[in-house]
């Protein structure tokens, strides 16, 4: 008679697999009821980690954690697919050891990512529909070609101050316009590859100018689309200071204004508000927090001094400002004033009014 085997059941059990997500392989951590089960390479799939859970640990409640990096959001979805209760994480928001900074390695790192998942420590980001995400993105290259159309230019005045070219002033030639490039292309050298440099500059510089406008021009045919116009045009461009631009960024990095409970959260997901260290009664403000959304913060920065000057509400709560601060740290008050309007302005559907306090 052939001896009955008890299938192994892990029903109502929780396992927590810790996820160091890489372009070739991943390093899981997996643990249950306070102990480290093993620690393991697989293939960067989320397949592979679901059978995998499926085969040893069968009829578990499965959680996984991973940080937010290069791979974006799809791991996250399809896992979540998979019956997999997962989260991804701010890498600065994980709760490390001094020896967990010193001796840094994936292993180390899964480890931890499971440990804190385990203690309930971890708090997940908030995750973009497929849209929005692809958007983002659109949003971001702009950003970038911006940040190396400027180094370009940099480039070239390096240059020319290397050789002992001066620049025009504005009452000559207006920087970087048609006139100018054409002078630049004028330029002569005493030796022929400094020319050759200069011109093979000019030729990336206006390459990039050229896809950056071809980027706005997608972005701009986006925005139009029925989910996007009445936001990013009807009332997000309604606000002073704010034009195609930042409405298009704002829209696509915030999405949802509703996501942030109160303001605060959303000043702070921006970077609006101060570092503060205290101990005691003793409390010392660092100034405005290192930790910002990189691609907003600016933006919403150069918006407030047009606002300043356009809404006499804003201009008046500047002036009174200005009598115990600085000019710059005036202005981020105010950075956070006009956010708190954007915030009001998006939720309620209504465009903007001057002169309210």
């Amino acid at each position: 008679m052939v001896p009955q085997i008890n299938q192994i059941d892990f029903k109502g059990q929780r396992f927590f697999a810790g996820i160091d997500v890489h372009d070739k392989n991943w390093v899981v951590t997996i643990r249950s009821c306070d102990l480290e089960l093993r620690t393991l390479s697989i293939n960067p799939k989320p397949e592979d980690l679901a059978h995998f859970l499926r085969h040893h640990y069968p009829g578990g409640s499965y959680h996984s954690v991973y940080e937010a990096g290069f791979c974006g959001f799809w791991i996250h979805r399809r896992l979540t697919q998979l019956g997999i209760n997962n989260i991804i994480t701010h890498a600065a928001d994980i709760p490390t050891t001094q020896k967990e900074k010193q001796h840094k390695r994936d292993q180390i790192d899964s480890r931890k990512l499971a440990r804190e998942l385990a203690n309930g420590s971890l708090k997940g980001i908030w995750v973009p529909d497929t849209f929005h995400e692809s958007l983002r993105s659109l949003s971001r290259l702009r950003y970038k070609q911006m940040c190396h159309q400027t180094l370009l230019k940099n480039r070239i005045k390096s240059h020319l101050h290397y050789y002992g070219i001066p620049i025009p002033n504005r009452a000559e030639v207006f920087p970087w316009s048609g006139n100018f490039i054409a002078w630049l292309k004028k330029l002569n050298f005493t030796h022929e590859p400094a020319k050759e440099y200069l011109l093979l500059c000019l030729e990336e510089l206006i390459y990039t100018k050229q896809h950056i406008a071809k980027t706005l021009h997608r972005l701009r045919e986006h925005s139009n689309q029925p989910e996007t116009k009445e936001i990013v045009h009807d009332f997000l461009m309604s606000v002073p200071g704010i034009g195609f631009i930042t409405a298009i960024t704002l829209y696509s990095e915030l999405v949802d204004p509703k996501r942030f409970p109160r303001l605060d959260h959303m000043a702070c997901y921006v970077g609006l508000i101060p570092s503060v260290i205290g101990s005691g009664d003793k409390e010392k403000i660092l100034g405005i927090t290192e930790r910002h959304n990189t691609y907003l913060r600016y933006l919403l920065i150069e918006a407030v001094w047009t606002a300043v000057r356009k809404d006499p509400a804003l201009t008046l709560a500047f002036a009174e400002l200005l009598k115990r601060m600085s000019k710059q740290e005036a202005i981020v008050r105010i950075a956070k004033k006009l956010l708190n309007r954007i915030r009001s302005v998006w939720i309620n559907k209504r465009p903007y009014v001057n002169a309210v306090c």
